[in-house]
């Protein structure tokens, strides 16, 4: 995607795996329709729901159609499939694809705005990024006397050293949740590996690393925010596992290294505001 596609024809695409989510969905739901940039939709990708749950979907789809749902394919089991049918349905040249669990808002109603501002200001320079690397936020929800009550959490962000791989290979990754992926990036790698429940984003970010010709925007925004407690926070002994085999896969037996700074730089961030 180059400049001449047009600043009004871009459409941002946020694919949502879910099951069974559709209390989780409201938030997520309202802080779309909030948004100041009005060329985005979204597509749900639900596993075998209760019927509940479909009818919550369907409705929502009838009364907004921004808003579209697709069965989850049974050969592409867990949330990386579903992702994986999302990567299936950006086939257009103009369409940035973002992944967000039903557990995921915008973080507040000018985001995409500011989004595409940014990728038009990297096309007026001559660039052309196949990635839009933004930044999220973990926020604890605590309900009290049926009270909601928000914290605000950790940062998770990408800490740029001169090259994307250097960067990789110094324990950074982009937060998936907070990354747009674009024709440039789905043109060399346009699906998740098989073989990983948790940390499948993390290789698909390091295996894109072997282009060199790709552009990797940052960008100064806290873009979303995502509800703390997933499933991959329990299953730590998994998630270890498949982070370990993923830096494998992309630098052989220096895969300590980065291994290791990825999680000093997770504990040091925990002492960040």
């Amino acid at each position: 995607m180059s400049s001449s596609t047009g600043f009004a024809s871009t459409s941002i695409v946020v694919v949502v795996p879910t099951l069974d989510s559709f209390e989780l969905l409201p938030r997520l739901v309202a802080s779309l329709q909030q948004q100041t940039w009005p060329y985005w939709s979204v597509f749900f990708i639900d596993g075998p729901s209760l019927p509940v749950h479909r009818r919550w979907i369907e409705d929502l789809c009838f009364l907004d159609p921004r808003f579209q749902w697709r069965p989850q394919d049974p050969t592409e089991s867990g949330i990386f499939g579903a992702m994986n049918q999302g990567f299936a349905l950006a086939t257009h040249p103009d369409v940035w694809l973002l992944f967000w669990g039903s557990d995921d808002w915008a973080a507040s109603p000018q985001v995409f705005e500011i989004l595409v501002r940014f990728l038009q200001a990297a096309w007026s320079r001559g660039g052309d990024p196949g990635l839009m690397v933004a930044t999220g936020r973990y926020v604890k929800i605590t309900d009290v006397d049926g009270t909601t009550t928000p914290t605000l959490g950790r940062r998770s962000e990408f800490s740029w050293r001169h090259s994307y791989r250097r960067s990789l290979f110094l324990g950074s990754t982009p937060p998936h949740q907070a990354t747009l992926i674009g024709p440039g990036a789905r043109h060399h790698l346009a699906r998740y590996a098989d073989g990983f429940r948790l940390s499948a984003d993390l290789d698909y970010f390091l295996q894109l690393s072997r282009w060199p010709d790709l552009e990797v925007e940052c960008v100064d925004l806290e873009l979303v925010h995502m509800q703390s407690g997933g499933v991959s926070g329990r299953e730590s002994r998994r998630r270890f596992q498949e982070v370990r085999l993923a830096y494998r896969r992309a630098f052989g037996w220096l895969w300590w290294l980065p291994y290791g700074l990825r999680y000093a730089q997770r504990l040091a961030s925990l002492f960040r505001p």
